[in-house]
């Protein structure tokens, strides 16, 4: 169990320092839905089996096919994106290296994190999800679950076009009309 955990994490980091060093934005999509694979394989190892299903559904299938569509749309490329001045640069490094000293003197010293709670096996399972999220938290389930639908009914209704505002069908043009706009 400590060799997966081990090698989940491995593959975060890794996949996370390949997202902010590729200089292709596909090449950093695809090593983000890695580095989300893993952060599921992460779930599943802390018993969190719902969590992981809906941290791939939602992160690696929605999220991602949406950045991607958008890298695609905005069709980037060397030749537009502009130079970053010698200031920011100097500010971006600095950054980074405050963080990492404040990181490293972290793991100098040690953290000590508790536990809340002794380790319970059905925690994140879906049926104890289910059953506090239809008991403890049916209202506000309930009430999220209205904001969608006048949501939904909202763009539909903006979406729609009004009666007056469609276009009058469009009759064909007679032979001597249309003879005389070629002219």
């Amino acid at each position: 169990m400590l060799a997966l955990f081990y090698l989940f994490a491995a593959i975060s980091v890794i996949s996370a320092l390949v997202v902010v060093s590729a200089r292709n934005p596909i090449n950093s999509v695809i090593a983000l839905i890695v580095c989300f694979l893993s952060i599921a394989g992460h779930y599943i190892l802390l018993n969190a089996q719902f969590l992981a299903m809906v941290h791939v559904i939602v992160y690696t299938g929605a999220i991602m096919v949406l950045f991607l569509f958008v890298i695609m749309l905005l069709n980037l490329n060397k030749a537009t994106e502009p130079m970053k001045s010698l200031a920011t640069r100097i500010a971006a490094v600095t950054a980074g290296g405050l963080f990492f000293i404040t990181l490293a003197a972290a793991i100098r010293n040690g953290i000590q994190v508790q536990a809340a709670n002794d380790f319970d096996a059905g925690v994140g399972l879906v049926r104890s999800v289910g059953h506090v999220l239809f008991t403890e938290f049916l209202l506000p389930f309930e009430v999220s679950s209205v904001l969608f639908l006048s949501a939904i009914i909202g763009v539909v209704m903006l979406a729609k076009k009004e009666k007056h505002q469609a276009e009058a069908p469009v009759e064909p043009l007679t032979e001597a009309e249309r003879a005389r706009r070629t002219a």
